[in-house]
């Protein structure tokens, strides 16, 4: 048998080599490429001045700015990630609460008969007893079982942090994208609705020329044809538009009925007009919450290490008890029979230490596993930003290239129609003028829309709002 005064020296050394258990911490360095300017913010529509941390406010819309403020107090999946942060938090408390000593208050009676030759002389054979206690237990962290346990759970509250502003940036984004959508979506059934109206006109202007014998009745049914194709197209917008509405009420916490009448108001394309602000590389990875959180939990993880490795050596343990037992509570608590100890208790599993050394092999294989997360979150954050700039830097190209387009289609329009007056040009030229004419128009209109989703794909890809 061991006895105590073998093991204390025994752990003593122990303690002295294995003071730290665990590997400790190093956060990963990005590679030096990813720490640079961006390799699609070439365009004169993006700058690397800092990412603004209320982006939507580039917009100047106070309506937007209003239904954000709700998005980020009411929204669903917002309360759902403040939660998970609050149990995060909870368990770093329980997690610190180890380092402080545990106490235990115990305190009973029982009535019973004691045996003839129990009893002490004069004493009655029947009567209460009554016992109270207090019990105190402190772990000595010698191989830091304790301190590798606080460190990985302040790991998993800032990942959960993190994550909670994950949320909120995707939250944001999303309501920003309903609101412009909804606004696009007016501003293309206005155009849908001119465009319609300007066919109704050339349509009864044709009619009236195919009752003096000047158009056939192919010509009539041509236009009428178009016209009627550019009618169904209202209905589809104002369905999407609809849809865009009825989402916005339940990114910010509402019933489609109870969203106030002013956020479907806007009937102009969201549009920041000046060069959006993109920052660097490096700016990106320290902002973007899903960065954060995978590199947070990849300390964690390395934490648990150190908490597996601390099972291999003893636990000491400080206790003391001190208590007292009388047949009555005045007994106890004046003075009665009194008890205590105190002293040390070590537990420790050897030599069988198979089951520990294999939790120490599955702690490396978690983090290793997230490293590699952190490694393809950093990538994919890369990715999404080169991607996000390259498309809203090609969107405007195409923007440019049909508002061109659009006026040329209009003077072209506008000449037909006046050489069709004329006699110079037959109907059916004028006809392909008008329909061309129609097409640019809401080309552009459509092109307004995806500049405005793409303008918000940016600002999500960096991550903009809660930097840290």
């Amino acid at each position: 048998m061991i006895s105590l005064r073998t093991l204390l020296p025994a752990a003593s050394t122990l303690a002295l080599a294995a003071c730290a258990a665990g590997p400790n911490y190093v956060a990963p360095t990005p590679p030096l490429a990813a720490a640079g300017p961006f390799v699609s913010a070439n365009s004169p529509a993006l700058s690397s001045d800092p990412v603004a941390t209320n982006w939507w406010r580039l917009y100047q819309d106070p309506v937007l700015d209003g239904l954000i403020a709700d998005a980020l107090k009411s929204n669903t999946d917002v309360r759902v990630a403040v939660a998970r942060l609050e149990k995060a938090r909870s368990s770093l408390r329980g997690a610190r609460s180890d380092r402080l000593p545990s106490t235990g208050i115990s305190a009973g009676g029982t009535y019973g008969r004691l045996p003839e030759g129990q009893r002490a002389p004069g004493a009655p054979r029947e009567d209460w007893s009554v016992d109270a206690g207090l019990n105190v237990s402190y772990e000595v962290d010698l191989f830091g079982r304790v301190a590798r346990g606080i460190e990985a759970a302040r790991g998993d509250a800032a990942a959960a942090a993190a994550d909670a502003d994950a949320v909120r940036i995707a939250v944001v984004a999303d309501t920003t994208r309903a609101y412009a959508d909804a606004a696009s979506g007016a501003a293309r059934l206005k155009v849908a609705n001119q465009i319609v109206s300007l066919l109704d006109r050339s349509l009864l202007l044709t009619q009236r020329r195919h009752e003096a014998g000047l158009n056939t009745q192919l010509d009539v049914s041509r236009i009428a044809t178009l016209r009627q194709q550019r009618a169904a197209d209202i209905s589809a917008i104002a369905a999407e538009r609809q849809a865009a509405l009825f989402r916005l009420a339940t990114l910010t916490g509402r019933t489609p009925a109870d969203l106030p009448a002013i956020a479907g108001e806007r009937s102009v394309g969201l549009e920041i007009t000046q060069p959006i602000p993109v920052g660097d590389g490096q700016a990106l990875l320290a902002r973007r919450p899903d960065v954060r959180a995978a590199e947070r939990r990849l300390g964690a993880d390395t934490a648990r290490i150190g908490v597996a490795t601390a099972e291999l050596y003893p636990h000491i343990s400080l206790g003391a008890s001190i208590g007292s037992t009388g047949p009555n509570i005045g007994d106890v608590f004046g003075g009665g029979p009194l008890r205590w100890l105190v002293g040390p208790l070590i537990n420790w599993a050897f030599p069988n230490q198979e089951a520990a050394r294999a939790r120490i092999a599955g702690a490396k294989a978690d983090t290793q596993a997230s490293l590699a997360t952190f490694d393809g979150t950093l990538l994919r954050a890369l990715e999404e930003t080169e991607t996000a700039l390259s498309n809203y830097a090609r969107a405007l190209e195409r923007r440019t290239a049909l508002k061109a387009a659009r006026d040329e289609a209009a003077k072209a329009a506008a000449i037909t129609r006046a050489q069709q007056r004329e006699g110079a040009v037959d109907s059916l030229a004028w006809l392909d003028a008008e329909r061309t004419a129609a097409e640019t128009e809401a080309a552009l209109a459509e092109q307004d829309a995806r500049i405005a989703d793409a303008q918000i794909d940016v600002f999500r890809a960096l991550g903009g709002g809660w930097s840290s």
